[in-house]
């Protein structure tokens, strides 16, 4: 006996032309059917207000006053996914960025993702961006600051109790290829996969360069030649005598991280940091009370937690 509605192949020439159009219409219904359901298992968009802007920097409000006005409820910093802040321009992201606080400073291991910042023009590439910092940046042999970040950057590895990191490179090819890679870099292993770990930094919490009114959490390159395990090449491309990066971060909600990335203090990008298991383990807690641990200093405007608004009668 066969299971109903299981479909058998049929020549559908074959049948009469009542038979035939129902066979179909069965058919396009279950498509119909399948497509709603996937539409319904895509992550629901966070419902976050945004201060009115134009181009000109007069017309922005103050992220005091967005922090102010249009505070972001826990259960919408919960549905943030970078493929969210992707479709974003910068002044969302900028104050999406003011509206959180540095939250406790990671440790282990976190993916990553680089968010190009985006205007009226589209994205702008990077080596365009550094190519604005004259003495800052190093001849790089062809090799251009985006290929860096978006072809051999995978996220970052915290360790909290040694207040420092240090990136994770996956295919060294292109860095060995132009002659930036001496020695054998240490080596990891996350997630069944071997990475190097590259380009150490210094962790802290210190003062945005956006948005001075509270902390940020910190991870300085300047001093990298300082950090036990450091090797010239490729290393000292983040440090003082090469990029002079900084990056500074603040959490979206536990195990997610919005950051920010800066050349010798001039913006860069945005990027992402996601640890799956934290933000599982945390976040019905998050949600429902919005508090965190705080390790950095949060300042004195404190930063609205509001519920979020019940869902709506018949809203999935």
């Amino acid at each position: 006996m066969r299971l109903p509605h299981t479909l058998t192949p049929v020549r559908l020439d074959s049948l009469p032309g009542g038979v035939r159009f129902g066979r179909i219409a069965r058919i396009a219904l279950a498509a119909l059917t399948a497509l709603g359901v996937a539409s319904c298992s895509k992550p629901e968009p966070p419902e976050i207000a945004f201060a009115p802007y134009a181009k000109s920097y007069q017309t922005k409000m103050s992220l005091a006053q967005v922090d102010y006005k249009f505070p972001i409820p826990p259960a919408e910093l919960a549905k943030i996914t970078p493929d969210y802040l992707a479709t974003l321009d910068e002044e969302q992201i900028d104050q999406i960025y003011a509206r959180l606080t540095a939250g406790p400073i990671p440790d282990g291991a976190f993916e990553g993702r680089i968010l190009l910042p985006r205007g009226s023009s589209g994205k702008f590439r990077l080596s365009e961006l550094v190519g604005g910092f004259g003495g800052t940046v190093l001849h790089l042999k062809g090799l251009v600051v985006e290929e860096i970040g978006e072809v051999l950057w995978r996220g970052k590895v915290f360790f909290r109790d040694e207040g420092v990191l240090r990136n994770r490179i996956e295919d060294l090819s292109l860095l060995k290829k132009v002659g930036l890679v001496e020695g054998e870099p240490k080596k990891m292993n996350y997630a069944g996969k071997e990475t190097w770990l590259l380009f150490p930094a210094k962790l802290y919490c210190g003062q945005s360069l956006l948005d001075s009114r509270r902390e940020s959490i910190i991870i300085d390159y300047f001093f990298s030649d300082e950090i036990a395990g450091y090797q010239e090449n490729p290393d000292y491309l983040a440090g003082r005598r090469g990029l002079k990066v900084r990056d500074e971060i603040r959490m979206i909600r536990p195990g997610f991280y919005l950051g920010r990335a800066y050349l010798d203090r001039g913006f860069a990008l945005n990027f992402t940091l996601y640890d799956k298991d934290t933000d599982d383990k945390a976040r019905a807690n998050f949600v429902a009370t919005g508090k965190v641990q705080e390790d950095c200093w949060p300042g004195t405007q404190k930063r609205s937690v509001i519920a979020a608004a019940p869902a709506k009668p018949g809203k999935p």
